[in-house]
This record gives structure tokens, sequence and C-alpha cells, in this order.
């Protein structure tokens, strides 16, 4: 029983890591019109030739508008371009370089820039706003799929992405191996990969949607803040080419985190320190509000196909009669309503109809500790809550450190209804304590 979980958690890992890229590889498409020449489309997206198949499909399409097929196909390679985009972006400004290995989910199978590009304040702020137009292309495209009978056969394992944009992609950057090498920096990559086949539908074109918003939000947040001071005082430590008035900090060079040497250390503290932003395009806030309400709307319709579906063939997200996921993964009855309740509160929160609760001004303090680590016991004001929507709305400045203090939420508090522990100890229940992971897995 004990091996049996510990197999079914590896597998929601892995269920996890492919959600947060949301990457995917065609390895099949029915023969419809307008997606002919398929062999040559899987080839081109086996070597990570993401345009090449990008503009065929656009080809395609132009013949054929109507052939739903290939508009799945051609979002889901729109998406894969955004991604191959902001690695590229990172790239060519040589992202922390050798500190990746050292670095949890930041190691990346890119081989070293040895010439990287300056990176101004202006320059990071563009390559954000790429990755979020790049996913608005996808989103468009995907949101033209009103086919419910579409389906695409994906092989998760064996995509290639470009991300250097060397014009090769290697078995090194295929998804697989960026999943071993993200487990241990020292792993090697197999002669032969292994194969997880999937058959997309219906129900995963609202899903692929979903992470296309859930990105474009958290990158509007972003870009609705300034954070140039921040930039200046620290992006050398990930960058060794930033633009800034503080020269002498790219005079000593990049090296490994490892052992935190002193000025590491100064710099790490000096990140943190410099989490306050005021706002620079607070529209992008309300923006960003958008996105976040959307991805509720396409949770609930991609979980409204999935409970319709009758079939069983190599499914995502399973129902509860859907036994063939490749992935190992059953999802139960109680699962599926433990998420509708989530996608409920979450979208009261976000209406501002519910608040969140308060940690500050209850009579005595709130009993815990940051030592602790144990939030069960948690006392919380008993009137005021704080409005998220107001968050987005009415946007200040964000200081983390008064946020935790509590006084950087402020501007936000109001009496009100408040989510309730209760709802959440009955949601996260429902998924035997890993609800966090299946979060992610099904957006």
């Amino acid at each position: 029983m004990i091996q049996e979980r510990l197999i079914q958690k590896r597998a929601l890992h892995l269920c996890v890591f492919i959600a947060a890229i949301a990457t995917s590889y065609v390895s099949g498409f029915s023969q419809t019109a307008g997606a002919a020449d398929i062999e040559l489309l899987q080839k081109q997206l086996l070597e990570g030739k993401l345009t090449e198949a990008s503009e065929k499909l656009t080809t395609d399409l132009t013949e054929n508008p109507k052939d739903q097929q290939a508009k799945f196909a051609l979002g889901t390679v729109q998406f894969l371009q955004a991604v191959e985009g902001l690695g590229r972006d990172h790239f060519r400004h040589g992202l922390l370089n050798h500190r990746r290995a050292r670095m949890t989910m930041m190691r990346l199978p890119v081989s070293p820039n040895p010439e990287p590009e300056l990176l101004t304040y202006e320059g990071a702020r563009q390559v954000v706003q790429n990755y979020v137009d790049r996913l608005l292309i996808a989103e468009r495209t995907l949101s033209e799929v009103t086919d419910d009978s579409v389906r695409l056969p994906l092989r998760v394992d064996q995509i290639r992405i470009d991300l250097d944009g060397n014009g090769s992609a290697t078995v090194d950057e295929s998804l697989f191996a960026i999943l071993q090498f993200l487990r241990d920096p020292r792993f090697q990559v197999p002669s032969v990969l292994p194969q997880i086949s999937i058959a997309f539908d219906y129900a995963d074109v609202h899903w692929l949607r979903g992470y296309c918003h859930v990105m474009s939000g958290l990158g509007e947040v972003i870009l609705a803040h300034d954070w140039k001071d921040q930039f200046e005082r620290t992006a050398h430590l990930f960058f060794p080419r930033v633009e800034t008035p503080h020269t002498f900090l790219a005079e000593e060079g990049i090296g490994d985190f490892e052992g935190f040497n002193t000025e590491n250390l100064l710099d790490v503290i000096a990140v943190i320190h410099t989490i306050n932003y005021d706002v620079k395009e607070p529209g992008r806030m309300e923006a960003a509000l958008s996105h976040f309400e959307k991805v509720i709307e396409l949770s609930r319709t991609s979980f409204a196909s999935i409970e319709r579906e009758t079939d069983n063939d190599h499914e995502w997200i399973p129902n509860p009669q859907q036994t063939s996921n490749p992935l190992g993964m059953r999802v139960g009855a109680n699962m599926i309503s433990g998420w509708k309740t989530f996608l409920d509160e979450m979208e009261l929160i976000l209406q501002g109809k519910k608040l969140l609760p308060f940690w500050r001004g209850v009579p005595g303090g709130s009993g815990w500790t940051v030592f602790s680590g144990d939030f069960s016991n948690v006392r919380m004001h008993p009137k005021l809550g704080i409005n998220v929507r107001k968050i987005f709305t009415e946007p200040q400045r964000f200081d983390m450190v008064l946020w935790i203090q509590g006084t950087g939420a402020q501007p936000f508090l109001e009496e009100g209804p408040r989510t309730e522990s209760l709802t959440w100890n009955r949601i996260t229940r429902e998924f035997n304590g890993d609800f966090l992971l299946f979060m992610f897995w099904f957006n």
C-alpha cells in the first residue's frame, strides 16, 4: 500500500510538472482536410521546429478554415512557441549561467550563453510582455475550437523545444530529459526515451486555455508594478550583463550559489528588501483579474466535458469511470466535488463577496510564530477581512514585509463574510492532503 502510494505520488509530480510547463508533443492527428502531411508535422515537432510546424498548420487552415483538428494543433504549437520564446529570451541574456544546476526548478538543460546580451530594465519588462503576447495568440486560436469531438494524441515525454535558439533541439531538450534534469542535474539522458501517450480531447482545449490565462494573469501582475530599483540592485544575481548604476556588483562576476558566500547572501537579502513595488500601470491589475476569473470559467467548462466523456482512451484528466491514464492516476468523484467547491470559493473571493481572514488585531496576538509551521489553530480578526478584488481594482504599492506584518493590507480591510477554514479543510480532505499538487494539474 505504501509502495502504491509512492508510485501515485511520483506520477502526480509528473502531472504537476507537465501542467506547470503545459507542454505537449503531437504524435498523431486524424486525417481530416487541412491536416494533411501529418508525418512531416510530427517530424518538425520531434526536431523542435515549432516555427515550421506553425507555418504548416496556418497554411492548412487558410485552405480549410473549418478544420477544428488543425486549429487545436496550431493552438498547442503556439503555446509551445510561447514557452520556447521565453526560454530563448532568457538564454539570450544568459539567465543563471553556471548557477542553474544549484537552483531548484531552474535546472533547464540549456548550455550557458558565452556571449550574453546586455539586459536593461525595459528589456526585462519586454521579455515578460513578449511571453504574454504569445500566450494570448495561443489562447485566441484555442478559443476557436468548438467541436467537442476533436482529439489530439500527444506524446508528452518526447517534445523538444529549441530553448537556446541554435536551430537544433537535442534529446537533452526533450520534456523527459528536462524533468529528469530538474530532479538531478547529474542525470544522463538514455539512448531510448520512454513513451507516454495521451489522447487530449475537447476538455483539454479548455484546460490549456486556462493555463494561458493563468500565466497571462501572472505576467500582467508583474508588468503592473515598477520593479526597476530591485532590478538595478539585484538582477546581477541572475544575469551576467545588466544595465545598472551599481557597476561594482557586476565586477564580482557570477559564481555558484553553493555555500552562499557573503556577497550572494547580501544580495539575496537585498532581493527580499526590495520587494516593494509602486503601481506603474494599474489597468494591468484589472486585466489580471479578468484572466484569473476566466480560469475559473474554463475549469468549470473543462470538468463538465470530462464528466460527460464515455470513452477510455489515454485520458489526461480522467473522470471516475475512466481508467486509462498513462500516468497511473485516478480521479474520484470526491475529488471532482472538492474541486468544484474550490472553484466556487475562489470565485466568491475574486468577486469580493468573501474576504480572506486577517491575522492581526487579535487580543494577545494570533498565537502562531513563523517557526511553528502550524496554522491549524491560528486566530484571525473577528470582524475584518481582506477584499481580494480591491487588490486588483484599487491597487496600491506592494511591500512584502509590510504585508506580512499586516499594515500593508490596510487599504483592503473591511467587514464582511470571510472564507472559512472548515471549507478549506473539507477541500483538502477530498485530495488526501495533496490538494496543491492536484491544483496545478487540474488548473
